[in-house]
């Protein structure tokens, strides 16, 4: 009939771990914005006041939710005593609701007993009209019930850990003005400005530069993988105008501090303190961004004209043509026509400092005058330091990619400013909340296991996806349940983006817990005060052959040679006893761009699912970690990277209604009548178990279902092209090529999402077609059947229950019909008529057939 359970001395650190010491701490900034943001964003005129209120009560019900409360008394006692000298808990702790989460393990285990039931069933019922089918389904259904077990298992303690602001401004912003925070460089990676837009990079830049952080505490290392001079001219623009937006987001408190995200939005609260200064500031600042952006979408053509205008200047032997700096110098990245030593893969190593690091002391700025549009008299107008940097790459060496750029930044900044932590961004990444960097120190810097914190992951959200999310690049069952499910264990796992790390930590030390006692002491010891670097020890650091025969990219940085880079990094870190943190802020701490084209999402899935693999079947597989790491984050890990096996059984499953095409009635299993109880109950089971997370989860329905969609389309096609590509790389062949995203750069939302209905077929789509015909083509040869009189009541009546199955399997690929059908998917009821279409014609034709024969 049909099958119906288918969803069934490393490193040696050679500078301080503390290197910003409580004495080397300096002033902060005054009359800035500390504690001056508002969490509410209200519908209404955005030049009015909105209301100011930084009370942590207020933050953490806006995060946590109703059915969360506190994790267990010992923190709230704990928190009571650190009045009496002790230092103050950074952050708080909750779990779900005793009700809930009793429920939801209650039902797990109702499940499991189901399913051992239902294979123990199987097991005394061997009969089937096809018994190797009647393997691969029981194989099938043990893989799906213990890949499914497993994950649950990660799921049964969830945590939600909130941020407490306020005590961190108590313990380390002093009342003369002093602040004790540590020091943090900021990492930014780009390499292309067609595939990556220039305007998303730099307003990444803006918004990292007017975080609510002190500027002399942080430093900003932007990395151009493509050495390009339009970046580098790029920056030098943004550092002219990031003098006028980073003391007005200052000054009024905005929020978002992108100017893109922040001039495009109809809402925005306003909770500065001078607000009758605020509408003239904002449409001033309004008409120097646009004057940004159209100076740099001309920087090409400029440079362009500049250099043919040198080049044809240039009379001396030896004459190329070269790309031209504004100071009458030729660039050392690459040149706008290629040449030896200067393309793309074969240029020079560049360091440049964009923005000096200020002074301890508060620069107020200057009142309104004709020179200066903005009256900043009463605003601190320093910038934090931004370092411009091209790593050297030539032919013969490898370059790592991101991961290369990523260490190669990690070892410039331990030179020039050598902070004990870091904080990475995608370019087409920026800060939605000022805030974001104090809330990750409170879990760094926090009394408890701050020490052993590696690294405190944001969540990745997103702007400009079409409102029904067609193919769930929000993630919200990732991001918002599974986790927190991992947050009650050893932490979340790195997922590339928006990541505060402990440098010690990427250095490949072991956690405070897991040290010797003389290690902790030798570590402490060390100190080494911030340098002038010689530049030639600089530029080595950025050599394409620094890392030849060290265990840089193994052991030590960001590691390589796997597309899911971000997920072995984090796995690294576990595996060696390192703790992380899921920290989640409302607003969002971040926000970026996704790929909204049906191709593109699917590459991107290829390229984790095809990485994931591969990290199961190498040195990194979280079945050789060590004793330190947690049995159930080792659990996780698992599912994380053997996840596409399942294609392989979902695919057959899908394509069992061939089935129908057969004379006759086709049964997997007999007795069918109990084994179709036996799938209901387990189906149900798991469907009550999904609506239960996603109310802790604080989800909807429809995240659930896109989810669901999502999965069944990377079964069908995506998830066996990974195993493919596992297996071509185990066999010494190259593999399957994994495109990196490219984001558009248009100019509205509505433009935005136009990029939705374009259509790029790719082999890739092939294997979902296919299925997607077997089911529609199945229906209609069973409503043939039926039709011509093949078929008795009963038979016509179990067929029916089994087409339920069919038309399940379309609702689930709905989002991929869709995508394939370009612009027609604006009118969805044409594709309804079509599958009808197709349906019926298919049982005419075999009602033709049947009575001709």
């Amino acid at each position: 009939m049909r099958k119906f359970s288918a969803l069934l001395s490393y490193l040696e650190i050679s500078s301080s771990y503390w290197h910003a010491n409580q004495a080397m701490f300096s002033p902060a900034a005054v009359g800035g914005d500390h504690g001056n943001i508002s969490l509410a964003v209200r519908e209404a005129d955005p030049l009015l006041p909105a209301p100011n209120n930084d009370d942590d009560d207020d933050i953490l019900a806006g995060v946590v939710g109703k059915h969360w409360v506190p994790a267990d008394e010992k923190e709230i006692l704990a928190s009571k005593e650190c009045g009496a000298g002790r230092p103050p808990l950074l952050y708080r702790t909750f779990r779900v609701k005793a009700m809930l989460i009793n429920l939801y393990r209650f039902l797990t285990l109702i499940r499991v007993m189901v399913v051992i039931l239902f294979f123990t069933w199987r097991m005394e019922h061997r009969d089937s009209d096809s018994m190797w089918l009647w393997w691969i389904s029981v194989v099938g259904d043990f893989w799906f019930g213990l890949t499914w077990l497993l994950n649950q298992l990660t799921k049964l303690k969830p945590r939600k850990c909130v941020p407490k602001l306020s005590k961190l401004r108590e313990q380390f912003d002093l009342s003369d003005g002093i602040s004790n925070l540590p020091i943090l460089d900021v990492f930014i990676t780009t390499c292309d400005p067609v595939g990556e837009p220039m305007l998303y990079t730099m307003n990444s830049v803006l918004s990292i530069l007017a975080m609510d952080y002190p500027a002399e505490k942080y430093t900003t290392y932007f990395s151009d993988d493509g050495g390009s001079l339009i970046h580098y001219e790029g920056l030098l623009e943004t550092a002219k105008f990031v003098a006028l937006w980073v003391p007005f987001c200052r000054k009024h408190c905005v929020e978002p501090r992108a100017p893109e995200s922040y001039f495009g939005r109809n809402v925005r609260p306003y909770t500065g303190n001078t607000p009758n200064e605020f509408i003239d500031d904002h449409r001033r600042m309004r008409a120097e961004y646009e004057e940004l952006k159209s100076r740099l979408d001309g920087l090409s053509a400029v440079i362009a004209k500049r250099s043919e205008a040198f080049n044809n200047a240039d009379t001396k032997e030896g004459h190329v043509n070269a790309t031209w700096m504004t100071d009458g110098t030729q660039w050392q990245g690459t040149w706008i026509e290629q040449s030896k030593g200067h393309m793309k893969g074969n240029h020079a190593a560049i360091c440049k400092v964009m923005l000096n690091q200020p002074s301890n002391d508060p620069e107020l700025g200057m009142p309104a005058s004709s020179d200066h549009p903005l009256d900043l008299s009463a605003v601190d107008v320093r910038l934090p330091t931004l370092v411009y940097l091209a790593r050297e790459k030539r032919p013969q060496y490898s370059h790592r990619k991101k991961e290369g750029a990523l260490n190669v930044q990690l070892r410039v900044s331990a030179l020039l400013s050598n902070a004990p932590f870091i904080i990475n961004f995608d370019c087409d990444h920026y800060v939605n909340n000022s805030q974001a960097f104090r809330a990750a120190m409170c879990f760094m810097l926090d009394p408890r296991d701050g020490g052993d914190t590696a690294f405190v992951q944001f969540p990745q959200r997103f702007d400009d996806v079409d409102p029904m999310d067609r193919y769930c690049n929000h993630n919200r069952m990732f991001f918002d349940a599974a986790l927190l499910g991992l947050n009650g264990i050893q932490g979340p796992s790195f997922i590339g983006t928006g990541c505060m790390f402990r440098r010690a930590a990427l250095y490949g030390a072991d956690p405070p817990r897991w040290r010797h006692d003389d290690a902790k002491a030798k570590e402490r010891s060390l100190a080494s005060p911030m340098t002038i670097v010689d530049e030639t020890e600089l530029a080595s650091v950025m050599t394409g052959k620094y890392e030849d025969r060290t265990e840089w990219g193994n052991d030590v940085g960001w590691v390589y040679n796997i597309a899911t880079e971000d997920v072995v990094t984090g796995f690294r870190l576990h595996r060696a006893g390192w703790r992380s943190t899921y920290c989640a802020m409302e607003p969002d701490a971040f926000r970026g761009t996704a790929p909204i084209n049906l191709t593109a999402r699917l590459y991107q899935i290829l390229r984790w699912s095809g990485g994931s693999l591969e990290m199961f079947f190498s040195r990194f597989c979280p079945l050789l970690a060590g004793r330190r790491i947690h049995p159930v984050q080792r659990i996780a890990y698992f599912n994380m990277t053997i996840y596409p096996v399942s294609s392989f059984f979902l695919v057959m499953y899908d394509l069992y209604p061939v089935m129908w095409l057969l004379h006759g009635q086709f049964y997997i299993q007999r007795p069918f009548q109990t084994f179709a109880v036996f799938v209901a109950v387990v189906i149900a089971t798991a469907e009550m178990i999904g609506m239960v997370e996603i109310k802790w989860a604080g989800l909807t329905m429809l995240d659930w279902f896109r989810s669901e969609q999502l999965y069944i389309i990377g079964t069908t096609g995506v998830y066996p092209t990974a195993m493919l590509h596992v297996l071509l790389r185990f066999l010494g062949l190259k593999g399957v090529s994994f495109k990196v995203t490219a984001k558009k750069l248009t100019g509205g939302a509505r433009e935005r999402l136009a990029e939705l209905y374009d259509v790029q077929w790719v082999p890739l789509l092939v294997p979902t077609v296919v299925v997607m015909a077997v089911n529609v083509v199945s229906i209609g040869v069973a409503a043939g059947k039926a039709i011509a009189g093949r078929w008795s009541a009963a038979q016509v009546a179990w067929a029916a229950t089994g087409l339920l199955f069919n038309m399940w399997m379309l609702l689930l690929l709905y989002p991929f019909a869709l995508g394939i059908m370009g612009r027609w998917s604006k009118r969805p009821y044409i594709l309804f008529v079509l599958l009808a279409a197709v349906g019926a014609a298919t049982a005419s034709v075999y009602v033709a057939v049947a009575r001709s024969m």
